[in-house]
């Protein structure tokens, strides 16, 4: 195959990748809004509401882990259509759910359907995360940021309508047609997986499972500094702050959908204009060690701004929005850094491994976070989430300090002239 050849084929699958991530990220992010504005209304605690994304977010962490080992072994096609074709099973178990069963039942079984839907969810965000290295045509890897801030900003965005589109098909369709609606829509993008080449992120060697935990110095330190970081933003994201707004603040399901829609909107557009506002601030560099441990910094101190200005009793919802604006904003350019860093420090034929790796690190942060914003919120409410975010941030800071610049032989080069 020429290399012109060859490079079409790779925007070719390119393309592919990022339409099956964006189709499936629609639905998580709807799928998390339905279930969440659902049982608030059905009388449900903010505790009991964390408890039934508490296996969503224990699967994903064991499956970015194994995830990354079967991508390895039998490619990274398998695992990213396996995920979608799991959401699909997820979505019509939750059609199934029973109104009339007991309590206990009906959150025993969301929180099985959660559970595949959080593999689900994990396997086609780390399947899509690593084939971007893999099939990036060659004359662009030296703006490989710019590319994985593409995808990475994109899906965010995506997500953020998702939001938006579960409250309004909670709203106008009912629980059990909405999920019925976003099956259909699964259903069309599993037919382009046979588009895709076979082996795509296959290494040759088989790989034992005690290689799943060794990892380099660099890979362990981002890992351990993303666990905190992404554990910052969920403690108040994923309960707290929707059940405030709708039960403190007296918003709508389309107001409350409608602001976490924009607010992750502008998170993923940040993301994806991060290497360009990242030129404008700084040298036109790549980013090194101490570009995630100044902006981890940074960060830290507005969660600690929100929850003074909420006690001081200036307007909440006025803090809300400008406050969480202005976190969502920085936020982002630690998330793209981060993303871009990861696939720094590794080599071709681990990126499935150290990603799906990672990425447990992640959804370990995820999990943490979801536990402790439906307990915190319950017993101290929003202002208490918001110092508990202050200290994973300042975690994730600390941690960071040992991050080593990417070596220049293992770096990919990031080139400041792109647009």
């Amino acid at each position: 195959m020429t290399s012109t050849a060859g490079n079409k084929a790779n925007l070719r699958n390119y393309a592919l990748v990022t339409a099956a991530y964006w189709g499936f990220t629609i639905t998580d992010g709807a799928l998390r809004m339905l279930v969440l504005l659902h049982f608030h209304l059905l009388g449900y605690a903010p505790l009991q509401i964390a408890m039934l994304f508490l296996f969503y977010e224990i699967f994903g962490v064991v499956t970015n882990l194994l995830g990354g080992w079967i991508g390895s072994q039998f490619g990274l096609k398998l695992t990213l259509y396996g995920g979608i074709g799991l959401q699909v099973f997820a979505l019509a178990m939750l059609a199934l759910l029973n109104p009339e069963w007991a309590v206990w039942m009906q959150v025993t079984y969301v929180m099985v359907a959660q559970a595949f839907s959080g593999i689900a969810k994990d396997l086609t965000k780390m399947s899509s995360k690593s084939a971007i290295r893999l099939v990036v045509p060659q004359e662009a890897q030296s703006s490989l940021f710019k590319w994985v801030a593409i995808l990475t900003g994109s899906k965010n965005a995506l997500k953020g309508v998702g939001f938006f589109v579960g409250s309004v098909l909670l709203a106008q369709f009912g629980f059990v047609n909405a999920l019925l609606i976003m099956v259909g829509g699964l259903c069309l993008i599993l037919g382009t997986g046979v588009l895709l080449p076979q082996g795509m992120g296959k290494i040759k060697t088989k790989v034992k499972f005690t290689q799943l935990f060794s990892k380099s110095r660099e890979i362990n330190i981002l890992s351990a500094a993303r666990f905190f970081l992404f554990g910052a933003r969920d403690v108040w994201f994923v309960v707290a702050l929707p059940v405030f707004l709708y039960s403190t603040l007296g918003w709508t399901f389309e107001q409350v959908g409608g602001f976490m829609a924009c607010w992750v909107m502008g998170y993923g557009t940040v993301q994806f204009l991060a290497p360009n506002l990242l030129r404008w601030l700084g040298s036109g560099a790549a980013p090194q060690g101490k570009t995630i441990q100044i902006w981890t910094f940074v960060l830290s101190a507005i969660p600690a701004a929100i929850a003074l200005s909420l006690q001081l009793r200036v307007s909440p919802a006025l803090t809300i929005v400008a406050g969480l604006s202005i976190f969502g904003i920085i936020f982002a350019f630690n998330s793209a850094i981060h993303s871009y860093l990861v696939l720094a420090y590794t080599d071709d034929d681990k990126v499935a491994l150290n990603v799906g790796f990672y990425y447990m690190a992640n959804s370990g942060g995820r999990l943490a976070g979801t536990v402790l914003s439906g307990l915190i919120f319950q017993l101290f409410g929003l202002v208490g989430c918001l110092w508990v975010s202050m200290a994973f941030v300042l975690a994730a800071g600390a941690i960071s300090l040992k991050l080593a610049d990417p070596q220049p032989q293992k770096a990919i080069a990031w080139k400041a002239g792109d647009d």
